[in-house]
């Protein structure tokens, strides 16, 4: 029984584990789009059959070239020498991460996009007299408008008597839109939404 060094070129030897990777990927890509081209026919003779409505056909094949590929990647990869296990490792880290990252962020977000429908909405202004409340029947905080920014909207608070000075909330833009909002202004707003 002859070897395969005997028969390659001496030039050759060295490259033979690279050159075994590269049929073995290029035959596992034939192998990979046969199948798919397989599992194509079916799920139209399938469709056909049965009369299923073209979306899901459409869908059908979409989801089988995602998955036989999908297979064809992690079994190259593997060929390459890469682990399943650390593969499934990081996506499952890179996934959790961005997961915290994004609720993490998703306070903020939510007052930067609620900003911006007070912007335009303009249920209220700067000067107005705005309160939230807990309830229609309790008070709650509440004070005229100094400024609205993208994370938080600036009530000056009254004070209780007359030599106190007042004080400053800084309330989320996203609670205006959580809680019941009683607006006490000089101009209605139906107004200004006219200009």
């Amino acid at each position: 029984m002859t070897d395969l060094k005997d028969l390659l070129p001496d030039w050759a030897l060295p490259w033979i584990a690279s050159i075994t990777i590269g049929l073995q990927i290029a035959l596992i890509l034939l192998l990979a789009l046969l199948a798919r081209s397989l599992l194509h026919r079916f799920i139209n003779r399938l469709g056909d059959d049965k009369h299923l409505p073209v979306d899901l056909v459409v869908g059908g094949r979409r989801l089988i070239s995602l998955l036989v590929f999908g297979a064809a990647l992690l079994w190259v990869l593997d060929r390459l020498g890469v682990s399943g296990m650390v593969l499934w490792t990081a996506f499952t880290g890179f996934a959790t991460v961005a997961a915290v990252a994004f609720f993490a962020a998703w306070s903020v977000l939510s007052n930067i996009f609620c900003s911006i429908l007070i912007y335009t909405t303009r249920p209220f202004g700067l000067n107005d007299e705005v309160e939230l409340l807990e309830s229609g029947d309790k008070p709650g905080l509440g004070g005229r408008v100094l400024d609205i920014n993208l994370i938080y909207t600036t009530l000056e608070e009254k004070a209780p008597g007359p030599e106190d000075q007042g004080s400053y909330l800084r309330v989320p833009n996203n609670l205006f839109f959580q809680r019941m909002t009683r607006l006490r202004t000089r101009d209605p707003v139906v107004e200004s939404l006219l200009d």
